[in-house]
């Protein structure tokens, strides 16, 4: 677990430029655009997620926050892109379970420690993912589909954002809980896989609620079931996997916002003061709901332990799955 003084050490620690420099330009801060990198392409939660914050801190904070998409290797590329950039407050990456927990877990050299290489500012929320078929798709619930899958060993793919991404572990879970086999399909983002699931290539996506409930309340694609132990306020009615069959099955996904480790200590603080205050706005949190999100607000510190927390978890199930990235 990180404790403050870690936390702050790690806060403190960067050489990229003199202390001296790096607080004057924190007094002027923000003085031009501030990006916030999503690590995904386009149509998946963390885009929504991110242009969400980025609209709300462009109103509040006196300058444009813009949302800068750098996709590949389920966030990887992006994230340790992030991770050597210059820690001054003008770029930010949208924290995402898959990026800070599950593929520096899978993938050999990642290229950037989650618990090391980032300053956290602070947790935004949580939202399940959904299991979603073509409605050409045979099965009507998840119990439906693990029958059909028993009945066609090996012949029913289906896709996720990418090796390592959640919904990636979320479908190996599933299969391995539910005794049968699946073939995974990566996708380079969220919004590819949908396309392809929406255009009938791929019967089956692990997906996050964000990026599914409007398809799916249009009829677009079935949604089965939900990730989460709890049902989601947005879709009551809709079971949870964990309810259909597999008791305990959970892969929910976690939001956060992080910083180059090294960026001054008043910008992280002014971010997590501006972060929480937007997350108990009703504005937000009745746009979060829309989406099938949960506002979660946090410290600096409290993020630092979940990011922790979570990558203890989930590189503990990777390495029971015997998950590896290619």
């Amino acid at each position: 677990m990180l404790t403050r003084r870690k936390y702050l050490q790690l806060g403190a620690g960067a050489v990229a430029f003199p202390l001296t420099t790096r607080f004057a330009q924190a007094q002027n801060w923000p003085a031009r655009p501030v990006t916030i990198v999503d690590t995904f392409p386009p149509g998946g939660s963390t885009g929504i997620i991110a242009r969400l914050l980025a609209d709300r801190f462009s109103e509040t904070m006196g300058q444009q926050f813009i949302v800068d998409q750098r996709a590949g290797a389920a966030g990887t590329v992006g994230a340790r892109q992030i991770a050597h950039s210059a820690p001054d407050g003008y770029t930010l990456m949208l924290g995402f379970t898959g990026t800070l927990a599950i593929a520096p877990s899978m993938y050999a050299a990642p290229g950037y420690d989650p618990r090391k290489d980032f300053a956290p500012i602070g947790r935004i929320g949580t939202a399940p993912s959904s299991l979603v078929v073509h409605p050409s798709f045979p099965a009507k619930n998840a119990a439906e589909l693990i029958e059909y899958a028993k009945k066609n060993p090996g012949k029913v793919n289906f896709g996720s954002a990418g090796v390592g991404s959640v919904n990636h572990v979320a479908g190996e879970l599933f299969a391995n809980m539910a005794g049968i086999k699946l073939s995974h399909v990566p996708y380079r983002g969220t919004g590819p896989a949908l396309t392809d699931l929406l255009g009938g290539h791929i019967p089956v996506v692990f997906a996050p609620v964000p990026a599914t409930y409007e398809n799916a309340k249009n009829g677009q694609i079935r949604m089965l079931g939900l990730t989460s132990l709890i049902r989601s306020s947005l879709v009551p009615e809709m079971p949870t996997i964990a309810e259909q069959g597999l008791p305990g099955y959970e892969a929910v996904l976690r939001y956060g916002l992080v910083a180059p480790t090294g960026t001054p200590r008043p910008i992280i603080d002014r971010l997590n003061k501006e972060l929480r205050e937007m997350l108990a706005s009703d504005v937000i949190r009745t746009r979060f709901a829309t989406v099938g999100a949960e506002p979660l607000s946090s410290t600096p510190e409290e993020y630092a332990n979940d990011i922790e927390q979570e990558h203890t978890k989930w590189s503990t199930l990777v390495k029971s799955l015997g998950l590896k990235a290619e």
